[in-house]
């Protein structure tokens, strides 16, 4: 198996994405909130306006562009990476409880997650970050409890497949303890369809978290995220086009970058996919 057909393509974009947001200081031309109001909503270099000084041109304060959708880079997949992490962890953990103990632990679990996808999660997001300050950490307990459910209701059927296996039959056999058995022979068997699903997840968290900054829910000004900005420049579409574009353009690259990551890691990781497409 090559590195190219495990990665595929999206792998680079999300690599070149994340390195960018990591090196945004670096790579950003001018300082995150400088102002300029002698070249507010001045063009990209490709119109007979724009200049090199701003290459992605400025917004309705002269804050220049490319320089805040990179630093904004840094806060969108900052917020839903830590969201997947955390909502890997849970769901992993109440998954594995779920499928091995079975029973009241098993019934407990899965109707709380059935509770939950029961409300439409947008309105319920949107509940939640009215009700309370929105905050970094507001948004991002509002992401992972969008998200551990995925996870918990899949690991729990690997868990239950696995549970009757050979290995895992012999080493109760044995006298081994269910922690044991859970965290040394069943979660090495997770860990596949969870990255696989970490992937996924990451695509559909940046979306959400974007979608809670455009109704000015989730990251607040002056702190930079790629929905703010689309938000931001809503009133100029017609006369600054860029200011929403541009940044609309990021996430949808970042967000099919991981989705074509998550599909060449799922066609890798899964023998039965090999070979096709």
């Amino acid at each position: 198996m090559t590195l190219w057909r495990a990665i595929g393509p999206g792998g680079v974009i999300v690599a070149a994405i994340v390195l960018v947001a990591l090196l945004a200081p670096a790579f950003a031309p001018h300082s995150l909130n400088a102002f300029d109001l002698t070249h507010r909503l001045s063009p990209p270099i490709w119109d007979a306006r724009g200049n090199w000084t701003h290459p992605l041109g400025t917004d309705t304060l002269g804050r220049d562009v490319l320089s805040r959708i990179l630093h904004g880079a840094r806060t969108s997949l900052g917020i839903a990476g830590a969201a997947v992490l955390l909502a890997a962890a849970l769901g992993i953990v109440l998954g594995l409880v779920s499928g091995y103990a079975g029973s009241w632990a098993d019934a407990l679990i899965m109707r709380l997650a059935e509770i939950q996808l029961s409300f439409p999660y947008l309105l319920l997001a949107i509940a939640v970050m009215a009700l309370f300050k929105p905050s970094l950490v507001n948004l991002v307990v509002v992401l992972v409890l969008r998200s551990w459910v995925v996870y918990a209701r899949l690991i729990r059927v690997v868990t239950m497949s696995a549970r009757e296996r050979d290995f895992v039959v012999a080493a109760r056999a044995l006298g081994a303890r269910a922690a044991r058995i859970l965290f040394r022979h069943i979660a090495p068997n997770v860990v596949g369809p969870s990255i696989v699903v970490s992937s996924f997840q990451l695509a559909e968290l940046i979306i959400v978290e974007s979608s809670l900054s455009f109704l000015g829910l989730g990251v607040q000004p002056p702190t930079p995220s790629w929905g703010g900005m689309v938000s931001e420049g809503r009133d100029y579409v017609g006369s600054a086009w860029w200011l929403s574009a541009l940044p609309g353009l990021a996430i949808v690259v970042t967000v099919l970058g991981a989705n074509l990551f998550g599909d060449a890691l799922r066609r890798s990781l899964d023998p039965r996919l090999r070979g096709v497409g």
